[in-house]
């Protein structure tokens, strides 16, 4: 009886690997539930001209760490959607083919940024069709001009806080990625660059002058009391959709909420700010049997103004097209400021390397915004603790 409960378990494992196995002839996409109809509709019309079936999965769980304990056995699906910072640890796994079907035209559909987010020693392995960035939410019903400087900001939030309504809402606490914005802005970085332009893992500058000068800003906040030790994301949100808030950071994925709640909102870029931008797009296995199918389906059916219109409808973020942005703008004012925060922006670093960088930069932040250590002891600190990660 064990042993065939045994068989049983194995079979069921064969089994399942094989559903969400790539067959030739036959493309198979991981997607989620945002852009699984979209893509399945897309890849019904492509099975009609090509004939050529098409399946979409959809993938509630993480993506990437699926797609890699399957690609690593020769599994997993020809095409998968995610984000651009994945690119950097599949791409180092032999897990993912460059996108070289794209023109010299068509490449000029992208914002140079998007581009770079997707690429990697020099090549492209990401067709990308949406971006995210932070930028400055603004209630008009209390900001009729938003500030432009950091001074500005700072002034403006010091003279709006009082009695439980507070000027700025602003989630940095244990999210580095919020503070990224100020320390890049007056200098810091991540990662700088060697001679070929590729990101030096070795050249950390978190803690640098720049962005020590970028925490010690970010620390005023909390030092006049302008927000609250402790307020996390949910609790920046939850402060501007209950129109406690004048101003709030945060990124477009945000405005859905904020309609809800019937904030009279626009949006403007960051004062001073120079925050990450991400990127999300199609990449190719390169366990994929059907290579030359799956880069037809991205370039003819996916990679046109009506499909990433559509993407946009259901899930919406700034369009990477340009075409499709300036049509989105007209629906949606809003993206606009987001369009304008795009123009000073860095790439969401996508080497493998960057995941020793979180835990520390967030311990760097949290120290220094409690008070319980200086800016830049908390940085340098951050940046040895990331040297020693990277090395092991």
């Amino acid at each position: 009886m064990k042993r065939m409960m045994i068989l049983s378990i194995m079979f069921l494992g064969i089994l399942t690997m094989a559903v969400f196995a790539a067959t030739p002839g036959s493309l198979l996409i991981w997607a989620d539930a945002a852009r699984a109809p979209i893509l399945t509709q897309v890849g019904n019309e492509f099975q009609a001209v090509y004939g050529i079936p098409v399946k979409v999965d959809l993938i509630s769980g993480d993506i990437r760490s699926d797609f890699i304990t399957a690609a690593a056995a020769d599994k997993g699906p020809d095409i998968i959607v995610g984000a651009n910072d994945w690119i950097g640890e599949l791409v180092a796994d032999g897990l993912l083919s460059p996108i070289t079907f794209l023109t010299q035209d068509q490449l000029k559909q992208f914002p140079p940024t998007a581009l770079q987010a997707f690429s990697y020693n020099g090549k492209l392995y990401g067709l990308p069709y949406s971006m995210d960035v932070l930028a400055l939410f603004y209630n008009k019903d209390y900001v009729t001009n938003p500030p432009t400087t950091p001074d500005q900001l700072f002034t403006m939030a010091k003279e709006m806080t009082s009695n439980g309504f507070y000027g700025l809402a602003y989630g940095v606490y244990q999210d580095p990625y919020f503070s990224a914005p100020f320390i890049q802005g007056f200098g810091g970085y991540v990662f700088g660059t060697n001679s070929e332009g590729t990101l030096d893992p070795n050249d950390i500058g978190l803690d640098n002058a720049g962005a020590v000068k970028g925490l010690e800003y970010i620390d005023k906040f909390f030092q006049a009391g302008l927000i609250p030790q402790g307020e996390d994301y949910n609790e920046s949100v939850n402060l501007f959709d209950a129109g406690k808030a004048a101003m709030y950071i945060d990124g477009e994925w945000a405005v859905p909420g904020i309609q809800k709640a019937g904030i009279n909102f626009g949006v403007a870029p960051i004062p001073g700010g120079k925050p990450f931008i991400g990127v999300q797009g199609f990449m190719i296995s390169a366990k994929s049997p059907n290579q030359i199918q799956a880069a037809e389906f991205l370039n003819d059916y996916v990679n046109t103004p009506d499909t990433i219109y559509k993407l946009w409808q259901a899930d919406p973020r700034i369009p990477a097209r340009y075409d499709v942005a300036a049509k989105a703008e007209e629906e949606a004012p809003w993206l606009k400021g987001f369009v304008e925060a795009l123009k000073n922006t860095t790439p969401m670093p996508n080497i493998p390397q960057m995941t020793s960088v979180w835990n520390a930069w967030m311990n760097a932040v949290d120290l220094s915004i409690s008070g319980k250590e200086q800016p830049q002891q908390a940085l340098v600190t951050a940046v040895q603790q990331i040297k020693q990660a990277i090395s092991h």
